[in-house]
């Protein structure tokens, strides 16, 4: 069975990056809408390789075709906009039907469903369209509009539908008005987005439904399982690429918006500190004067064909930043789009000055390896490993008191460079075991017995630090090596391989990849990072709030487990934890730095918590109005403490509050730093010796 290793969080997403343009697709007829032999063949494949291959062993039955119905209706309607509790009652027979209908390659249901709801899609339209003409809507009438649907019911029936919907171009129209925009400019720019929505639904060919049906089935099973279509497997390709050229950001899809999933280390919409990881995208134009076309509602194919371009070219981008909520007007952001090379991803050092010491700081984005270099031949390729030795040798030239690895925002990458990483600051043994679908366990091992570095160490974490990163941080605690600082990781301990579905089938044609889970890590002390994570050492305040992120937030993710411990050696006993955290959380009561960061947490929890928002005008702007102010109090404070002089208002170069520039003069990236290397002084004092003092 060929395959691809995967590590890493975000491999499923599309990569904004230059490609092959995609040709421009017509829309397809209704009756075209049926499935063909060879997404039958594919679907009869699929299931034998799941069901042999994946690590999780969950068979084909009705209770699995339930779970598949409800998420195949989800994926094409998640914010429960379409279709109505009628409908749902109608698709009830096909409950306990699924099962048989993959098994079997018989795929009508699927696409009787999909019929149904391209039907209701056009409804919909009609009457939003309808209500846009109309235009007679009172924004002094208390009334509010419920924009997170997930976990609402469906529409018990047209009347409440109908009534959904004439809110929903209510508010339509007034985050337009909010934004400045006249009537005239409001209807053009919505009847776009409402017959783009038509449109872009009526494009969707049989194989688009196909691939949505059965990934309905891989993601019942497992959320980090997939099926890629030979054209995604395309993009897939590149985003796996060493050298990339365009924005550098990981998209996904969130009911009808584009979502930045993650900024790409070292890339153009990194570097500008503009666009952050929650960020939605609602319209995209080209160069400094083209039109900025609205994107809600497009597929998100499309969307990453006008974001991605030619190197050194401009693309502008109407963004709702994460923690402005769903009544926030958009910002404009202008991206020079560039290429992204493995030095701009490369571990960097820095050193920070605390309680009288000096500690170097190793700031490491993600664990990157050269495979086309060591494939050539090339003696000196460039890895995560080979870099960071020689940061060690600088800063113990320049006699640091301490080391701390910062590993926030690292989603992952290689596995050989996790494991010899931490073979630098252990003597040798085992660093990370991986149990197959077989219930087979492999230990990945350090064997070299030379440490680049003995002294004390830190290892700064966040809620996105993952996979290869929760490996690197459980081994080093597991060892007692060093302290483990932060948040709680994201808690992902699985690996998946791309599996080429076409070597399954007779005439060896492009059938799609599968992205298949099939082992799972286990720390050397026996239990998972799955799930859990790893949970700091210290934990930051800003750890709360973080119950909705990670694999714990993902449907169907795997549980967290254990299995018999590997035979290893802790190199120092356990620090005196309890003072540690002590001393860390009367210390940030009182620094301005660290108020900063829970406020602005606490800003972003609030947001996310919310459903709905006012359809009155005048509470939206004050609300507006009210967030920018705590926003301007928040900079200011931290502002003060840089010695730098405050702002009046925050236009839209300063308003970002979230940014990590290389350029910050805030030291906003600044600040966990700084207080794990209070938390590293603490910890050395206390393994100090103490002198007895005579009477």
């Amino acid at each position: 069975m060929k395959k691809t290793l995967i590590l890493g969080i975000n491999a499923l997403y599309l990569l904004v990056f230059s490609a092959t343009a995609l040709a421009v697709v017509k829309e397809v007829p209704q009756e075209s809408l049926i499935p063909d032999n060879s997404q039958r063949q594919t679907a009869l494949i699929l299931n034998r390789v799941l069901e042999r291959y994946h690590y999780r062993k969950v068979p084909l039955d009705d209770k699995l075709s339930e779970k598949i119905l409800n998420r195949y209706l989800e994926a094409l309607d998640p914010n429960k906009s379409f279709f109505t509790q009628a409908d749902i009652d109608g698709f009830s027979h096909y409950r306990h039907e699924l099962d048989d209908a993959i098994s079997s390659g018989r795929l009508e249901p699927a696409f009787e469903i999909f019929r149904r709801f391209r039907q209701r899609v056009d409804q919909r339209v009609d009457l939003a369209l309808k209500l846009l003409k109309e235009n007679k809507f009172d924004f002094t009438r208390k009334e509010t509009y419920r924009f997170d649907r997930e976990d609402a019911p469906w529409a018990k029936n047209e009347t409440q539908i109908e009534d959904q919907w004439r809110k929903r171009v209510k508010n339509d129209i007034l985050g337009l008005r909010l934004a400045g925009k006249d009537d005239k400019k409001i209807r053009e720019t919505l009847e776009k987005r409402y017959t783009t929505m038509r449109r872009r639904v009526h494009q969707l060919d049989a194989g688009s439904a196909f691939q949505t049906f059965v990934n309905a089935y891989a993601l019942s099973i497992e959320p980090h399982t997939s099926y890629m279509s030979p054209e995604r497997s395309e993009n897939f390709d590149i985003s796996m690429r060493l050298s990339l050229q365009g924005i550098g950001a990981v998209l996904r899809s969130d009911d009808e918006y584009t979502v930045i999933q993650k900024v790409v280390p070292g890339g153009p919409a990194d570097k500008s500190g503009q666009l952050h990881a929650g960020d939605k995208i609602v319209g995209v134009g080209q160069g400094e004067k083209g039109e900025v076309e609205d994107i809600i509602g497009w597929p998100l194919q499309d969307v990453v064909e006008k974001i991605r371009g030619k190197k050194d070219t401009l693309v502008r981008l109407n963004v709702l930043p994460k923690a402005a909520g769903a009544s926030a007007p958009v910002k404009t952001v202008v991206i020079q789009r560039d290429k992204i090379k493995l030095e701009d991803q490369a571990a960097k050092s820095s050193i920070i000055e605390a309680d009288g010491m000096r500690f170097g700081v190793i700031d490491l984005p993600a664990f990157y390896r050269d495979f086309r270099g060591q494939a050539a031949g090339e003696k000196d390729f460039r890895s995560t490993t080979r870099d960071v030795r020689k940061l060690i040798d600088k800063l113990v030239k320049d006699h640091v008191d301490g080391i701390i690895v910062d590993l926030r925002n690292n989603g992952g990458g290689s596995l050989t460079e996790a494991t010899e990483l931490t073979g630098l600051f252990i003597p040798h043994g085992p660093v990370v075991q991986v149990k197959d679908s077989q219930g087979h366990i492999d230990v990945e091992r350090d064997s070299d017995p030379e440490e680049a570095y003995t002294g004390p160490l830190a290892v700064l974490v966040n809620r996105n630090s993952a996979s290869a990163s929760e490996i690197f941080a459980a081994a080093i605690q597991d060892y007692g090596r060093g302290l483990i600082i932060g948040e709680p990781t994201f808690g992902k301990g699985t690996v998946q391989s791309l599996v080429d579905l076409g070597q399954f089938s007779r005439h060896k044609q492009d059938l799609g990849r599968l992205r298949l889970t099939i082992a799972q890590f286990f720390r050397v002390r026996g239990g998972s990072t799955q799930h859990k994570g790893v949970i700091p050492d210290v934990q930051f305040p800003t750890a709360e709030g973080s119950g909705k992120h990670g694999e714990s937030s993902l449907d169907n993710a795997l549980p967290w487990a254990s299995i018999k411990p590997a035979e290893y050696h802790p190199v120092s006993k356990a620090p005196q934890l309890a003072m540690l955290q002590h001393k860390h959380e009367v210390r940030v009561a009182k620094d301005p730095g660290f108020n900063f960061l829970v406020e602005q947490n606490q800003e972003i929890n609030r947001m996310e918590a919310r459903k709905e928002v006012s359809l009155v005008e005048a509470e939206r702007k004050k609300e507006w109005d009210e967030r920018e102010q705590r926003a301007l109090e928040r900079h200011n404070k931290l502002r003060a403490l840089r010695g730098l002089p405050p702002l009046s208002k925050l236009d839209d170069d300063d308003e970002d509050e979230f940014a990590e520039k290389e350029d910050d003069p805030e030291g906003i990236n600044r600040i966990m730093q700084e207080e794990a290397a209070h938390i590293l002084a603490d910890y050395i004092r206390q393994q100090q010796p103490v002198t007895a003092q005579a009477d």
